[in-house]
């Protein structure tokens, strides 16, 4: 065995015995992956796979956000999460409710006999879910709530726990910077749209200052009255002029 082969060993060995090793390296790691996932959409998803694939106790995940006072469920690994949600939308108790109205975490060793959510409590143990942990996050100004479920009660020992609430952190992190940058991306999508449109536009107006011996101001009243009157974007209607030549209609006589 070489040299790099013992290091990896030695350091399998200490994360192996040390929870707090483990925890670290899981810190490390989670963030390489979380922060290279891309879009919104996919640094959810990504959250969710590494709650499952990461966190011994957890059977399945999913995610409450909290957009324009409604709460949303946007992503789950498991069919059964979408029951458990809709269950707490209909007693209206919860732990992942609670965990956004709070901003703690909630932890149901058994939901079937929890005092805090009597009407949820057993209606989820019915349903097939027993314990349950809930970690709030706030995402691009958002609140929300990364959502642990199990099918075994007390399915979260402490080392779970933990990891639960690194997960959390850097779901929160990583999601408002995939926020951000999709907000950059769409700025940068409108202004190239803007500058299109401004050429096309530009062109459209030299073209009939060129036909039509007229000014700049009114080769633009032209295009914006022809807009009003065939109701059309007046990008589209310059555009249309520009491939086609045809002056375009604006519902008026033209002036001689």
């Amino acid at each position: 065995m070489d040299s790099t082969e013992n290091r990896a060993a030695s350091d399998r060995a200490i994360i192996a015995g040390d929870p707090t090793s483990e925890l670290a390296a899981d810190f490390s790691e989670t963030a390489r992956i979380l922060f290279a996932a891309g879009s919104v959409g996919d640094t959810l998803r990504k959250v969710l796979e590494l709650a499952v694939t990461t966190i011994d106790g957890c059977d399945c995940a999913g995610f409450f956000l909290l957009e324009k006072d409604v709460v949303t469920s946007p992503v789950h690994t498991d069919p059964v999460v979408d029951t458990i949600d809709a269950l707490q939308h209909e007693t209206d108790e919860g732990p992942c409710l609670d965990a956004i109205a709070d901003r703690l975490i909630f932890y149901a060793d058994d939901v079937a006999d929890d005092p805090r959510w009597p009407s949820f409590g057993p209606q989820a143990s019915a349903a097939g879910i027993r314990s349950v942990l809930a970690l709030p996050l706030t995402t691009n100004g958002s609140l929300g709530a990364l959502n642990l479920y199990a099918r075994y009660p007390a399915a979260f020992g402490v080392v779970d726990r933990a990891k639960g609430v690194i997960l959390a952190s850097l779901a929160g992190l990583a999601v408002s910077a995939a926020h951000s940058h999709e907000d950059e991306e769409f700025r940068a999508a409108n202004l190239n749209a803007a500058l299109a449109s401004r050429e096309v536009i530009g062109q459209a107006q030299g073209i009939l200052m060129e036909r039509e011996r007229v000014s700049a101001a009114q080769a633009f009243d032209v295009l914006r009255r022809a807009s009003q009157h065939l109701n059309r974007k007046l990008r589209d209607v310059a555009q249309d002029f520009v491939d086609t030549g045809d002056r375009p209609e604006t519902g008026q006589p033209r002036s001689s």
